[in-house]
């Protein structure tokens, strides 16, 4: 299943979506309180956080993200759905061409990240992010400078 298909959606499907094409891809950061519920509970690993930290956190991931791979695209290749809950393996293509860890490596990026999120109201009122950091690191150079 990718995000490029005209089935219709969820609204899960459809807030998770947007948080890629409009926040991580773009770097745009308005569509995290169009999609986030205020009183969101942020589980991931650098990002977590209640409510207006929560959402701060996720819009500076956003930045942060989209700095480091300008390009990068996200493709929703497998998805689950229980009740307000939702699962997305979402691939992540790009360049490292801005700053991570140091200078740009330039180097191609394909990785992997799962989120699960609970949606209320076509609202994210809580998610946990699972982005295959260690695939980042050595596709971008970094694990190399550490040999």
């Amino acid at each position: 299943m990718t995000s490029t298909t005209t089935q219709r959606r969820s609204a899960a499907f459809v807030a998770m979506q947007r948080m890629f094409d409009e926040g991580f891809a773009t770097g745009e950061t308005a569509v995290v309180d169009e999609v986030c519920s205020p009183d969101l509970v942020e589980h991931q690993f650098g990002t977590a956080g209640i409510g207006a930290e929560a959402v701060e956190h996720v819009k500076a991931a956003i930045r942060d993200v989209h700095r480091a791979l300008p390009d990068a695209s996200f493709t929703i290749e497998d998805t689950a759905e229980v009740e307000d809950m939702i699962w997305v393996r979402v691939r992540v293509q790009g360049t490292a061409a801005g700053p991570f860890f140091g200078p740009p490596s330039g180097r191609h990026v394909d990785i992997t990240v799962i989120d699960i999120a609970r949606v209320v109201d076509g609202r994210i009122a809580e998610h946990w992010g699972v982005p295959d950091r260690f695939a980042l690191l050595a596709q971008t150079g970094i694990l190399d400078r550490l040999s």
